[in-house]
């Protein structure tokens, strides 16, 4: 492929797996985007692809994090959009390097088929390294979470996230074998076949998804309220509004228990969002006094979402369980957010990053949980996260192996936008057939739905503006395939995207020995 059609190829990869995600949703167009990077490093050097896997990346990542730059300046959104882009550009470097598995010049490999699986698990591993690192990583973007309204999104309940991310990488990998195979054949009947093939594969593909069984809740139904109290006003401020953001959610939880004594039925247990209550309620006494008015004019245990300040444990982000009928100065339980976010709830490298914004002081570093958040909510168990933790693999799971029957994600969407609060909705309906769970996500702001264990949602809140919702949830007693299976899913096909380099190697030198007995030097220097 010329240099001009690779670098046009890479751009429209990136516009491409843009439009897949939220606010768009256009889930097919991520399987697209992989495989026109992959046919645009086809062949060329690393160091060439690793700059086309930037395009696509830069293209991608800008755009679809805008919404860090509302509050914090351009500096902070395009750092981490840049960091972001380098994945992608190992993706794209990766992708070059593998180039000889098309030839299929080995037993194991005829045909090169070995060629789009590799290109699927070179998504997955690239995914697998970005979200731990650094500084723990940042999941958003993942290919999987561009499939909530996909046929491959029931392969969530068998091996979760990396499975559903190797899927849509899979299927762009054999689109891009056809390609290539295609233009290889020119009138060659024969070799036409192979396109055909990949054609054929990329649809059974999609087609085993549909015959993965999904999990039945097999408990029972519980009568779930969720509180959307909205802010005064949205950005980085929204925590000096906190008595009002508090007063907010007090009262559309009292009007809530008005409905009920007129006769609407009594939920069994309310969920307020994250920051509902920023003004430590276990040591601010007049706080607490509110919170137990909501949860007595209710009649139901109700979630808070509160920031705990404390000598002994400093500033923690937390989930509370506020029971009615409960005598001030009562321990309740508690569940503290495991993995505050880098630059946001802690900052590493605080006095480089005070040279970058001066937005920096803002942030208080906070104190991470240690236990995974399973509350006992009534008559539900519920398992627990708190806004971009949905966004990890492990901390969910662990709420689920941990006993969670309900899955709730407690968020603050009031510094960002609509387009990020779709983003995180669509990982919760993906978690949530992940792991057989019914689920929900309550907002300060919007938007809060329900989730069900099929991915469907329900109840979808509008954006800045309060409201209350209500629904009937079951139970999940049982745990899925993805569940009991954890992180190997991830592990083996990391691990098969490591072997697939390796027999590369292997290729790239047979392939470097042909070309020197038969071929100009200069293709040779090209590999």
């Amino acid at each position: 492929m010329p240099a001009w059609a690779a670098l046009l190829a890479a751009a429209a990869a990136g516009g491409a797996m843009l439009v897949a995600f939220p606010p768009y949703g256009l889930w097919w167009a991520a399987p697209a985007a992989v495989a026109l990077l992959a046919v645009a490093v086809h062949g060329r050097r690393m160091r060439s692809g690793f700059w086309l896997g930037t395009v696509t990346g830069a293209l991608f990542f800008t755009p679809l994090l805008a919404w860090t730059n509302l509050h914090t300046g351009l500096v902070p959104w395009l750092l981490l959009s840049v960091l972001e882009t380098l994945y992608i550009g190992l993706v794209g470097a990766a992708g070059a390097w593998i180039s000889p598995l098309l030839h299929g010049r080995h037993r194991w490999n005829r045909g090169g088929w070995a060629w789009p699986v590799a290109v699927g698990a070179l998504w997955v591993a690239q995914e697998a390294l970005r979200d731990r690192t650094p500084f723990g990583g940042f999941p958003w973007g993942r290919l999987a979470f561009s499939q909530d309204t996909s046929p491959l999104l029931r392969l969530a309940a068998a091996g979760g996230a990396p499975l559903v991310g190797f899927a849509v990488a899979l299927i762009g990998g054999l689109a891009g074998y056809a390609v290539l195979r295609g233009i290889g054949a020119g009138t060659d009947a024969r070799r036409a076949v192979a396109p055909l093939a990949a054609v054929v594969a990329g649809c059974a593909v999609a087609a085993a998804a549909q015959a993965v069984p999904l999990a039945q809740p097999g408990g029972r139904s519980v009568y779930v309220a969720v509180v959307q109290g909205n802010v005064p006003r949205l950005g980085l401020d929204f925590n000096a509004q906190r008595r009002a953001v508090l007063d907010n959610h007090v009262r559309a939880t009292i009007e809530l228990g008005d409905q009920v004594r007129a006769g609407a039925r009594r939920p069994d247990l309310v969920v307020w969002p994250e920051n509902a209550s920023d003004i430590d309620p276990l040591r601010q006494t007049d706080a607490g006094l509110l919170i137990d008015q909501a949860a007595n004019a209710v009649g139901a245990p109700i979630l808070v979402g509160a920031v705990l300040y404390s000598p002994e444990t400093g500033v923690e982000n937390a989930g509370l369980v506020f029971n009615p009928g409960r005598d001030l100065g009562d321990p309740v339980q508690k569940y503290v957010k495991r993995h505050p976010v880098p630059f946001a709830e802690t900052m590493p490298l605080r006095g480089i990053a005070r040279m970058v914004s001066k937005e920096v002081d803002r942030v208080t570093d906070m104190t991470a949980g240690t236990s995974p958040g399973v509350l006992q909510v009534g008559p539900a168990t519920v398992g627990d996260v708190i806004c971009f933790e949905v966004a990890y693999d492990g901390l969910v799971r662990d709420t689920v192996t941990g006993g969670g029957q309900l899955l709730t994600v407690q968020t603050n969407n009031a510094t960002f936008d609509e387009a990020e609060a779709r983003q995180q909705l669509a990982m919760v309906r993906l978690r949530a057939v992940e792991h057989g769970r019914d689920a929900l996500m309550a907002s300060t702001v919007g938007i809060s739905a329900f989730a069900s264990h099929t991915g469907a949602t329900s109840g979808e809140t509008g954006f800045n503006t309060p409201a209350v919702i209500l629904a009937e949830l079951h139970l999940g007693t049982e745990r899925t395939l993805a569940t009991r299976l954890g992180a190997i899913p991830e592990y083996v096909i990391a691990a098969l995207a490591v072997a697939l380099l390796a027999a590369a190697r292997f290729g790239r030198r047979r392939t470097t020995t042909d070309i020197s007995h038969d071929a100009d030097p200069g293709i040779k220097e090209d590999l």
